[in-house]
């Protein structure tokens, strides 16, 4: 924005909202604070003791009072909930259509790779008016991705995944930060969203130096550590329709196949088994690097969404 800049821009659908509470909740603390001092003041000028004699009458109760400030801070209090849990929930579910684009944060930067294969360091480049996903995780502490101008912001966690949602409405170039405290050159660790109409974004994906998609280097993963040996002859459970299923476990326990359950597979393939297959997986932990793990589940979200069993009956 040009001027004084008492906000970030409002560059992304949910950021408007996101102010509106924010304006709403301000002017309820502006309000309260001016009421309660001002109150404060005129009762300590209209019954301040004119004499030492005087004795003001014991008020023992009034209903219209107590039950006023009673109703009315509930009334705000749930208007607040309601208002902020919507807007929680429109952030915390991204459209099915989203465009999914893969987050590494690591002490000092952050590496970004499109389902297209383009990778991009400390950058990243998307198309205004298409849902974008971020799926993150870190190689080494706690980071957090923040993008102001969006008002987005989320933890990005070693060991596991976190996701973030925008749908970018104003091209333009925006900043955005580790909002997590994570080492000596903390504040080195920041970068820039470039959105861009459409047919432009088109033009830069096509000009970019491009590697396999994300998903092809899953299916050479796949390949490349004998995950067919077991999976594709029915020795070990079918990834075909897997992702975003439920899964029966041999405790007789549901697990919902999301990146965390297929990361955890991965690397400590004992810890869930599947109901109706013995624990013969090997551990890969050591073995596969974030980037890899992202591929390989990446692969197995392509596979398709088709019917299947919860398990071995």
């Amino acid at each position: 924005m040009h001027g004084l800049p008492l906000r970030p821009d409002q560059a992304s659908t949910i950021a408007r909202g996101v102010d509106h509470l924010y304006y709403f909740l301000t002017a309820v603390d502006l309000f309260f604070t001016a009421l309660i001092f001002l109150t404060i003041f005129y009762f300590a000028i209209k019954y301040r003791r004119r004499s030492e004699d005087e004795r003001p009458p014991q008020i023992a109760e009034f209903l219209p009072i107590e039950v006023a400030w009673t109703a009315v801070p509930l009334f705000l209090t749930v208007v607040m909930f309601l208002w902020g849990s919507s807007l929680y929930i429109q952030d915390s579910r991204p459209p099915t259509a989203a465009s999914e684009i893969f987050v590494i944060g690591k002490q000092w930067m952050w590496h970004l790779q499109h389902p297209e294969g383009v990778r991009e360091i400390n950058e990243l480049h998307v198309p205004a008016g298409r849902p974008i996903k971020l799926t993150m995780t870190s190689e080494d502490v706690i980071h957090d991705f923040f993008i102001p101008a969006f008002r987005v912001k989320k933890d990005v966690v070693p060991g596991r995944y976190s996701s973030i949602w925008f749908e970018a409405t104003q091209t333009g170039a925006y900043h955005f930060f580790c909002a997590q405290y994570c080492g000596e050159y903390h504040s080195h660790m920041t970068g820039w969203v470039y959105v861009m109409t459409p047919v432009d974004y088109q033009h830069w994906l096509s000009g970019s130096i491009k590697g396999e998609s994300v998903a092809a280097a899953g299916a050479e993963l796949y390949e490349q550590f004998g995950c067919v040996a077991c999976h594709g002859t029915g020795k070990g459970p079918s990834f075909a329709g897997l992702y975003g299923k439920p899964v029966l476990l041999s405790n007789g326990a549901m697990a919902m196949a999301d990146e965390d359950y297929l990361r955890e597979s991965i690397l400590y393939p004992s810890a869930k088994i599947v109901n109706g297959y013995p624990a013969i997986m090997p551990t890969f932990k050591g073995q596969i690097s974030e980037e890899q793990l992202l591929q390989l589940i990446a692969y197995v979200k392509s596979l398709g969404t088709e019917e299947r069993n919860l398990g071995k009956p």
